[in-house]
C-alpha cells in the first residue's frame, strides 16, 4: 500500500498557493479590511473603557430587566461583573464583548439573509450544506492559520475566524425555521394576496423566529469559544490572560481568567435565551 501514501494528494500545497496568491495579488484589500475593523474594534473599546463601569452594569441588568423581568436574573449579572471587575479582568471583558457583538452582529446580517434564501432555493441549500459541515468540523485552531497569513498579527484574523466559525449557526437555524413553516400558513398568506415580501415578513419570519433566536443565541456562544481562542494569534480580550497563564504554568491566574470567560458566557446565554424559555429540569 506503499503506492498510496507515494502518490499524495496535494491538497495542502493547493491551498498554500491559493493563500500566497492571495497575499501576491490582493494584500492591499486585506490591509484595508484589516485597518478598517481594527480602527472600528479599538473605538467601540476604547469608548466602553471611556465609560464608568457603572454605566455598562446598569445598561446590562435593564437589558436582562427588559426581557426577562426576572429579579435573580438581574442580581446575578450585577454580582457576575462586579466580581470581574474585582478580580480586575474589566478592560478584557470589555475587549472580549465587543469582539463578540461585533462578530455576531456580522454573521447575523449574513448568515440569516443566507438562510432565508436557501430556505427558498433548495438548490443553494444543496451547495452550502457540505460547507457549512465543513466550517463545523474543521478544528477551531486550523482556521487561524489563513487568516493569520492574510491579515497579520492582531485582533482581526480573530474577528475573522470568529465569523467563519460562528456563521453556520444562523445559516443552519434559520435555514430549519423557515423551511419548517407550515404550509397551511403560507397558503392562507397567500390567498389574501400577500406578496413575497409581505409573506415572508408577516407570515415566514415570525412563525420561524423561535429556531432564528435560537441560531442567534448558537452564534453568541461560537463567537466567545472563538474569540478566546482568538488570543493565540493576538486578539486582546480574556483570552490573553488564558493564554499567558497557561505559558507559565500560573493556577492563579488561569483559574481567575477562566472564571471571567464562564461568568460571561453565562449571562450572555441567559440574556439571549427567549423571554419566558422554561428551564429544564
Amino acid at each position: 500500500m506503499n503506492w498510496i501514501t507515494e502518490h499524495k494528494i496535494p491538497i495542502g500545497s493547493a491551498m498554500e498557493d491559493v493563500v500566497d496568491w492571495l497575499t501576491d495579488n490582493a494584500d492591499f484589500i486585506f490591509d484595508a479590511i484589516s485597518v478598517s475593523l481594527e480602527w472600528l474594534i479599538l473605538f467601540i473599546v476604547d469608548f466602553f473603557v471611556w465609560l464608568p463601569p457603572s454605566v455598562p452594569m446598569i445598561a446590562t441588568a435593564a437589558t436582562a430587566w427588559f426581557l426577562h423581568k426576572s429579579v435573580p436574573l438581574v442580581i446575578f449579572v450585577v454580582c457576575a461583573l462586579l466580581l470581574i471587575l474585582n478580580l480586575g479582568y474589566w478592560q478584557e471583558m470589555l475587549e472580549t464583548f465587543v469582539l463578540v457583538l461585533t462578530a455576531t452582529s456580522i454573521s447575523i446580517a449574513l448568515g440569516v439573509p443566507i438562510g432565508i434564501t436557501a430556505a427558498h432555493k433548495p438548490w443553494l441549500y444543496t451547495i452550502l450544506r457540505p460547507i457549512l459541515d465543513l466550517m463545523q468540523t474543521i478544528p477551531t485552531f486550523v482556521y487561524l492559520i489563513p487568516t493569520l497569513v492574510l491579515f497579520g498579527l492582531g485582533v482581526v484574523p480573530g474577528l475573522i475566524s470568529t465569523i467563519i466559525f460562528a456563521i453556520a449557526a444562523p445559516i443552519r437555524l434559520t435555514y430549519l425555521g423557515i423551511s419548517k413553516v407550515p404550509a397551511d400558513l403560507i397558503e392562507a398568506g397567500r390567498a389574501f394576496g400577500a406578496t413575497p415580501f409581505k409573506l415572508l415578513y408577516k407570515v415566514e419570519l415570525p412563525a420561524a423566529m423561535p429556531s432564528i433566536m435560537a441560531g442567534i443565541t448558537q452564534c453568541i456562544m461560537l463567537s466567545l469559544s472563538m474569540v478566546v481562542i482568538a488570543a493565540l494569534v493576538g486578539a486582546d480580550g480574556l483570552g490573553k490572560p488564558v493564554v499567558r497563564a497557561l505559558n507559565t504554568v500560573n493556577i492563579s491566574q488561569g483559574f481567575e481568567a477562566g472564571l471571567a470567560i464562564v461568568l460571561v458566557a453565562i449571562i450572555l446565554d441567559r440574556i439571549c435565551k427567549a423571554p419566558n424559555a422554561k428551564e429544564e429540569g
